[in-house]
Formats: C-alpha cells, structure tokens, sequence
C-alpha cells in the first residue's frame, strides 16, 4: 500500500515535472531570443507523447492570449470610437484648408514664374561670362601657338627651311605644351614630324639638284680655275723675266730709264692685276649656287642628321668622282678630250676644297687627301693608257702642258702633286719616243729626196745660205772660185737642221717641270744620242740596204756619214747653249754620233763590197764557155771584158772617196784598196769555182787555153792599178791559185808539181792536189770521149798513160793529206 502510495506520488511528481517543461519551452519559444532547434528537439526527444501533450499545452497558452487581447479591445474601444469622430470633424476643415494651399501654390507659382525665368537668364549669362573668360584665357594661350603655325607654313612655302626647323623647335618645347589638352595641338604635334620629313626631302632634292649642277659645271668650274692658275703661272715668268733683265742691266744707265723701266715695270703689273681680278670674279661661288648644301647641312644638324648627311653627301662625291675619272674613250684622239676630262678633275675638286673651307665637319682635309689619293692614281693609270695610244708628238706636248696646268691648279689649293710630274717623266719617254718616230719619216723622206751628189753652188750667197744651215770648213775648197762643188749631198745640211729641231722640240717638253739646267741638259742629250743611235742609224741601214742604192750613192753615203759625223761637236755646243751649260761639267753626257757614223760607214763599206761582188756574180752568170773546145779564139771572153770595164769605170768613182784623214782632195783610200781587193778576190774565187763545178763533167785543153786568156785579162787588170795604193803586186796575188793552176796544165809540168810538193820553193806551191785532181780527171773524160781511135796512136796512148798515171799520184797525196788531217 505504501509502495503503491509511492508510486503514485512519484507518478504525479513526473506529471508536474513534464508540465514544467512545456511551460519553460513555450516561454522559450515566445522570447524568440534561443534558438528553437534546441527547444524544439527537447520536446519531441521525450517520450511518445510529447508532442501531443506539447500541442495541447500550446492551444491552452493561445486561448489564454486571446481572453487576455479580448480584454484589451474592450478597454480601449470607446476611445477609438472617439478619435474616428474626431477624425471626422477635422476632413472638412481639412478639405478647405487644401483647397486653399492649392490657391496659395498656384497663385505663388504664378508670380515665381517670371523670377525664374529672370534667373534663369541670369544664370545662363553668367555661365557665358564665365566661358568667355575661360576662352578668351585659352584663346591667349593657343593664338601664339597658331601665329608660330602660321609663321611655320610660311616659312616652308617661301621655303626658308632652316627658319621653319627654329620654329618647329619653339612650338615643340615652348608653345605645344601650354595647350597640349587641345585636340587641334595634337594633330599640330603629329603633323611636325611630317613636316621634317617634308623639309628633309625637299632639302635633299635641292642637294640632288646641286650635286647635278655642280656635275654638269666641273668642266667649266675647272677650266676657269685651270686658266687663272696659268694667267698667274704668265704672269710670274714674265715678272722673273722682267726682274733678271733688270739685273742684268749695267749699272751705268741713268736714273731717269731706270725709273722709267720701274715705272714700265708697275705700271703692267697694275694692268695685269687688274685682269686678274676680273678672272677672279669668276669663281666656284659664282659658277654654281651652293646655298642647297649649306641649307641642307644645317637643316640636318638641327634634326640632329648630320651624321647621315655627312655620309650621303660623301657618298655622292665619291661616285661623282669616279663618274668625273672615267674617260672617253676617244679622249687621246685630240687636245680637247684631255682638256674636258681635266677640266671636270679640277672642278670637282675645287668644289671640294671650296666645301672644305665654308662648311665645318661636311668635308675634312683627311676625306678630301684619300679622295685625291684615289683620284690620282685613277688619273696616272688612265693617262698612262691612253698616252700610249697617242702617236703624234705635238698631242703629246699638249698633253704635257695640260697636266702641268692642271698639277699647278691644284698644287694650288693645297693637293700633293709629285706623283703627276714623276708620270711626266713616263710621258717624256712617250714623247721622245713619238719624236722618234716622227723624225724616222722626216729622215727617210730626206734620203729619199736626195740626189747623193755633191751640192753645188754657184755662187757667194748660195755657199753662204749651205754654210748658214751646216757647220762645214774646208780651207782649201774656200780658195776655189765658183761654181764649185760641197763634197756632201743635200741630205747633210738637212739632216743636221733637223737634229737641231729635234732638240728644239725635247726642249719644249723639259720646260715647266721645275728640273735643273743640268737635268735638262741631260735629258737633251740623252734624247739626241737616242736620235742618232736608233733613229738615224736604223735610217741609215735601211738606206744602204735598199736595193735602187748603187755604188756611186754608197761612196756618197759615206762622205756625209763623215760631215755628220764632224758636225756632232757643233750639236754639243748647240745644246751647251741652249741649257747654259758646260760640257766640261762631269756629269754632262757625250753624244754618240761618232759611234753611229762609223758604224754607217761600215755598213755601207761592206754593202760596196757585197754589191760589187754580185755585180761580178751576174757578170759570171752570163758567161758561155764551149768546155769541149778543141783550141780556144785567141782572145778573151766578152764577159769578161764587160766585167773589166764595169770595175774600171766603178773605181773612178772612188776617187771621191775620203780616206783615212777625212781628206777629200785624196784619190784612193782604205775603202777604195779594200773593195778592188774584194772584188778581184771574189772575182778569182767564182773563176776557180767555175772550174771546179760539179756539174761540168768534162774540160778540153782549148777550153783551158780560152779560160787562161780571160785570167790574163783579169791579171792584166790587176797590174793596171785601178785604185792607187796598192804596193806591188798585192792586187795581182788574189789571181796566183788561178795562174798556177792554169799554168800547170798548160805547161804540163807534173813531174815537176810531183817533185816540189810540200816543199815552200815549189813553183805551184798554191795548187791544192784535190783541185788539181779533180780539173785533171775532168780533162781524162774529155779526153776519152773526143779520142775514141787516138789509142791507136802511140803518142795518145802515151799521153792517156801519164793522165792516169798523175791521177793515181794526186789521189795518194789527197788520201794522204786526209790521213795526216
């Protein structure tokens, strides 16, 4: 019971114990302060029941709120019945008071409206005020930027570039950046470097232009500079000229010439100088307008391009230059191309040089040297090659004058010209060597204009005019009356005026290369030995070996080798003259003309011999002997008579002949003796070869006794002293192999050639056994052939023995003398 009791009480203790926590979680709900998740899963985590129990509490706490709202109504409901009749009361005052306020409104936004609108205009005035304030402000803030603009594009339309670069300069760093927010400045600060570019390719178009002008006018620029240098170079001479011939002057003569001569002297100095400066007035400046490339060079350097200018500009010249140093290649045709291609050298240059000293940086001494260095061995090639082309001399010479004008034109504005006179040197051989030939033709012109015999004169002032011309002396012809004869031909006073003519024109070409007088003197005579060492020795030999020369001319030759060779010293003195200097100097050179005439003379010694010899030779080429004759004609060949004749007649000539003292009243000479010899010599030789030819099989006895008649004739002539001198019987020698042999077969004296051999008193000591066999064993055919039956007779047959008999004998001793050989 009391267990029951206790569980009764811990029953209704759960059952208030669970209430309580219904009601502490619908507080909690109702605070809406805790979170409900908590509260929530605390009553439905207890036991099956809950939520319902849960429910029920909560519609008990919901009823309970009701009553207590419904409570609340009932007390406050008659006070608001009360307010809504209040409320009621006050709509109609209300009503009117809106009504009223409406009026009030309209009536005040009608008298407002014209406030307003007088505001308004206020304000929207005051608003322009302040804009144009603002734009007169910017207004004076852009104006100098639009004037400088506007200055800009003048500038570039009267194309004052160099003033448009400034300006450009002052809107960029100045007036662009006070108004730089502008849009108008923007498209002025993107169009400036248009503008540059503008004024740098009009700039360089206008040095395009120039480098053209100055192309086309080098040649005139240059001939102008060419014709002061030489008007200057006149002048100087003149004035030294002037100077040394008043020094020159005794010092006896009055003051008064001396002050005239002074006077005379200022006075063309004065005269001159004035034409001198009317040349000077035509000058590069003047010839060619050099404003582009100064504009062009400035107007670069302010852009800051003056590197790239300086190298386009040289670039330009550099390919002028080399434009400037091609030649025509018909330049060494005439003058006038030489002068045109130098005339553009010397203009291109003086420009350079012009540029060199007006402009700082565009051009600087070490570019202008390697251009010159570069330009002058392109001209020293050039002039080598086409020098060489040139054949006349006087082209040549004018050619010199040329370079030397055109090296003392730039010498003058400062360039090294050494290496141009050294290549005249070159050019002076090509010169003398154009003499050369041009003298070559006069020469053989004048010999073969020659008669080549003596120069007659018939009277005083014919000799004078011959003397006047050629240095000749011969006191002995000077006592003869006239009409006389000279010894030489015309040729030799020609032939010696023309030496002296062409030292003149050597002479012309050492002039003006600033070389001593005793250079000068060398170069003379050097160029005069290799005139008569070459030149005139080569026209000598050719002229003795031409074929229409005869004896007479030979003999003629070789007296006026002998004048011209005489003459030689008075040409030493003639350039001794000339130059002003001694020859007794040690380094003065000698001319060769003794060399040279000896040496003619021989030649034309030995082409007297040789022609003689084939005189003789065409002679014995027409003889006619019948070999197999049985007795001869009692007289001598006509061949051989012809022949004799011819050398008789021939050797006349040969009194006219010098000998070895250059005496010409002398009869007979070294020449004369040495050609008879010759001839007779050679004349023996054909006779004995005539014999002894191969093709001559047989010979009779008459044949021999004939060919023994003609060697008589030619020993007859050799004893007759066709040229005097000859000391006994010399000539006659050059006939004894012939005599002897001849004699031995015409005597038949064999025993005795057999017996003597060898031995120096032999009588037929110069009859070789060789030749004696051979003649021998011609004659043994001729005697078997003509003597068919004389072996009938005992004296044939005796004699035929002996033949054969002397032939074995020869032949022993021909073995012999082969053996011993």
């Amino acid at each position: 019971m009391a267990t029951k009791s206790s569980s009764n009480l811990s029953e209704l203790y759960l059952e208030e114990n669970k209430d309580q926590i219904y009601d502490n979680a619908l507080a909690e709900i109702q605070s809406f302060e805790l979170p409900l998740g908590t509260t929530l899963r605390s009553v439905y985590d207890d036991q099956p029941n809950a939520h319902q129990r849960f429910m029920e509490k909560l519609d008990a706490c919901i009823r309970n709120h009701d009553r207590e709202i419904e409570k609340m109504c009932n007390f406050h409901h008659q006070g608001f019945v009360d307010a809504i009749t209040e409320l009621l009361k006050v709509r109609a005052d209300a009503e009117k008071l809106k009504v009223q306020v409406t009026d009030t409104n309209r009536r005040l936004q009608d008298a407002g409206k014209e406030v307003i609108a007088q505001t308004e205009e206020i304000i929207r005035c005051r608003v322009q005020q302040r804009n144009i304030t603002t734009v007169v402000e910017k207004l004076q803030l852009c104006l100098p930027v639009l004037e400088m603009y506007s200055k800009l594009k003048e500038q570039m339309n009267v194309k004052r570039y160099y003033s448009a670069l400034k300006t450009m300069e002052q809107l960029e760093n100045l007036y662009l950046p006070r108004v730089s927010q502008y849009r108008f400045c923007q498209i002025m600060i993107e169009n400036l470097p248009k503008l540059r570019e503008e004024i740098k390719e009009i700039s360089m178009s206008d040095l395009k232009d120039f480098l053209e002008s100055i192309r086309k006018h080098s040649d005139r620029i240059g001939e102008t500079a060419m014709k002061q240098a030489q008007q200057q170079k006149t002048f100087n001479t003149s004035l030294q000229k002037q100077n040394n011939v008043n020094y020159g002057r005794n010092m006896h003569l009055g003051r008064s010439r001396i002050l005239e001569s002074k006077n005379e002297i200022t006075l063309k100095r004065t005269f001159e100088e004035d034409d001198e400066h009317e040349e000077e007035v035509l000058t590069a400046q003047d010839l060619v307008d050099f404003s582009p490339v100064y504009r062009c060079l400035h107007i670069y350097s302010v852009l800051g391009d003056g590197e790239i200018f300086e190298n386009y500009y040289r670039k330009q010249r550099r390919k002028q230059a080399r434009l400037v140093l091609q030649p025509q290649s018909s330049m060494h045709e005439t003058v006038e191309g030489y002068r045109r291609y130098f005339s553009q050298i010397v203009g291109f240059f003086v420009v350079e040089d012009h540029i060199l000293h007006v402009t700082q940086g565009l051009v600087t001494r070490t570019y202008t040297d390697e251009l010159w260095n570069m330009a002058l061995s392109k001209i020293i090639a050039v002039l080598r090659t086409h020098s060489s082309y040139c054949s006349d001399p006087d082209l040549v010479l004018e050619l010199k004058n040329l370079i030397v004008v055109f090296a003392d034109t730039l010498q003058g504005y400062g360039f090294p010209v050494n290496r141009l006179f050294d290549l005249l040197f070159e050019i002076r051989d090509q010169y003398n060597e154009t003499l050369l030939k041009k003298w070559s033709v006069l020469f053989r012109d004048i010999f073969e204009a020659d008669n080549y015999s003596p120069i007659p004169v018939a009277n005083e002032e014919e000799y004078k005019i011959v003397i006047s011309k050629f240095p000749f002396q011969d006191p002995e012809l000077d006592k003869q009356s006239f009409p006389k004869k000279l010894p030489m031909s015309q040729s030799v006073p020609q032939i010696y005026i023309q030496v002296k003519e062409f030292i003149y024109a050597s002479l012309k070409f050492s002039e003006s290369l600033h070389r001593s007088s005793t250079e000068i003197d060398d170069m003379l005579r050097k160029s005069t030995n290799l005139l008569l060492t070459r030149t005139l020795s080569s026209c000598l030999q050719n002229l003795i070996k031409k074929p229409h020369i005869g004896l007479t001319e030979l003999v003629q030759i070789i007296i006026n080798t002998t004048h011209l060779e005489q003459a030689c010293k008075y040409l030493e003195d003639f350039i001794s003259n000339i130059t002003n200097i001694s020859q007794v100097t040690v380094h003065t050179a000698r001319l060769y003309g003794l060399s040279t005439f000896k040496d003619a003379r021989h030649a034309a010694e030995g082409e007297i011999y040789t022609k003689l010899n084939q005189k003789i030779d065409e002679f014995i080429q027409i003889a006619d002997y019948d070999w197999t004759m049985s007795e001869s004609d009692g007289r001598a060949s006509g061949y051989l008579m012809d022949l004799i004749n011819f050398l008789k007649s021939t050797f006349q000539v040969f009194t006219h002949l010098p000998n070895n003292n250059n005496d010409h009243a002398a009869m007979s000479g070294k020449v004369a003796q040495t050609a008879c010899m010759s001839a007779c010599q050679h004349l023996s030789t054909s006779l004995m070869q005539m014999l002894l030819d191969n093709e001559l099989k047989q010979i009779s006895m008459g044949a021999i006794q004939q060919f023994n008649l003609d060697v008589i004739q030619c020993e007859l002539f050799a004893s007759s002293e066709p040229v005097p001198g000859f000391q006994g019987d010399t000539l006659q020698l050059a006939f004894i192999d012939l005599r002897q042999l001849l004699d031995l077969f015409m005597v038949w004296d064999w025993s005795t050639y057999l017996a003597d051999y060898g031995q120096a008193t032999s009588k037929y000591l110069r009859v070789n056994p060789s030749t004696a066999l051979t003649l021998l064993e011609k004659m043994k055919d001729s005697s078997k052939k003509n003597n068919i039956f004389a072996q009938f007779r005992k004296n044939d047959r005796d004699k035929q023995k002996l033949i054969e008999t002397v032939v074995k004998q020869l032949r022993s001793l021909v073995n012999g003398m082969s053996q011993h050989t």
